[in-house]
């Protein structure tokens, strides 16, 4: 240990109870993804940003909504997903308070080659040694020594910025595990306020971005952040597609053309929970029909017809966290 505020990799995953050395080389994507037998079809891929990995434009989303499958659907769902041609697998510690994660790791325990797995720290550990810990925890119950990002959760308002930059805070604990190899790529997510994470874009040292983006336009995610990230070349995930489904319902839009919305926009690829293999199906022949940019004047049309929408969200999202077993 080279002082008493860093710790080797070799230690943090002694610590971990996980092997070492496995993974000294990270593998590219996709390895038996894009060879196994049981994969049918292949999704478009973008490049993650600055990683220089390319990941299918459509993500699985292991949050509330994964979360609603029976547990002993859990790993065949993944199967189907995989097998489907998505190869990224979004999850978080508060996805069921590490139940997401769990379920993951059996998965993981056999097909961990075959996925870019994404995790993320939540919100109540901003400072170093927290988000250490939760660390610690995410990679056991993940059953790997390696993630490929790793995001602080939800960023809010410039004070829990303040917290995440301060001398202690969680970023240091994502600078010191890129560079030790414990996760490949580092990260944060936010729903809450696009000139905030414009701000963190600006100051920390970002391989990749989650952001709410829908054509309601809440937050201005796509206005001030989007720019900011795309100038720093940084992957951008989207998340939110339908706006966890309030531009769905009263004569909204439907979830294709959301989806070839959020296509439209220079990110990477869209997170979607997908509580029922038919939604599931339906997203899969959505990103394989998918060959090029809306036009202009329709995302136009789109931002129109559900501009009613961005106080409604922006309420949601102020206070929305998507931890629990219900969409």
């Amino acid at each position: 240990m080279a002082n008493k505020d860093t710790v080797s990799r070799r230690e943090f995953l002694e610590k971990s109870g996980l092997a070492v050395g496995a993974v000294a080389a990270m593998p590219a994507l996709p390895s038996r993804a894009a060879t196994d037998a049981t994969v049918t079809t292949k999704l478009p891929h973008r490049t993650l940003g600055r990683t220089g990995v390319k990941v299918s434009i459509l993500a699985m989303g292991c949050g509330s909504r994964y979360l609603m499958y029976p547990e002993d659907q859990a790993s065949a769902v993944l199967e189907r997903v995989v097998a489907s041609g998505i190869d990224y697998l979004d999850t978080a510690v508060s996805y069921g308070d590490g139940e997401s994660e769990t379920r993951l790791g059996r998965f993981l325990a056999t097909r961990r080659k075959d996925v870019f797995l994404a995790t993320k720290i939540p919100g109540r550990s901003r400072t170093r040694d927290a988000a250490l810990k939760e660390v610690e925890a995410s990679l056991k119950r993940l059953q790997t020594d390696h993630l490929d990002l790793l995001h602080l959760h939800s960023l809010g308002d410039e004070a829990d910025l303040a917290k995440i930059e301060a001398p202690d805070g969680a970023i240091k604990a994502l600078y010191e595990l890129r560079e030790q190899k414990v996760t490949r790529f580092i990260g944060m997510t936010s729903h809450t306020d696009g000139a905030v994470m414009a701000k963190a874009i600006q100051h920390n040292d970002l391989d990749c971005v989650q952001m709410a983006m829908n054509p309601a336009r809440a937050a201005r995610f796509e206005e001030l952040a989007l720019p900011a990230a795309n100038k720093k070349n940084l992957g951008v995930i989207l998340m939110k597609v339908t706006g966890q489904d309030k531009l769905m319902v009263d004569g909204g839009a439907d979830t294709a053309s959301l989806l070839r919305y959020a296509w439209s926009l220079p990110i990477s690829t869209a997170v979607c929970g997908m509580p029922k293999l038919e939604f599931l199906e339906a997203n899969v022949a959505t990103a394989k029909a998918y060959s090029s940019p809306l036009p202009p004047a329709e995302m136009e049309k789109l931002r129109q017809q559900l501009a009613g929408r961005k106080v409604v969200l922006e309420r949601f999202f102020a206070h929305h966290q998507d931890g629990g077993w219900t969409a």
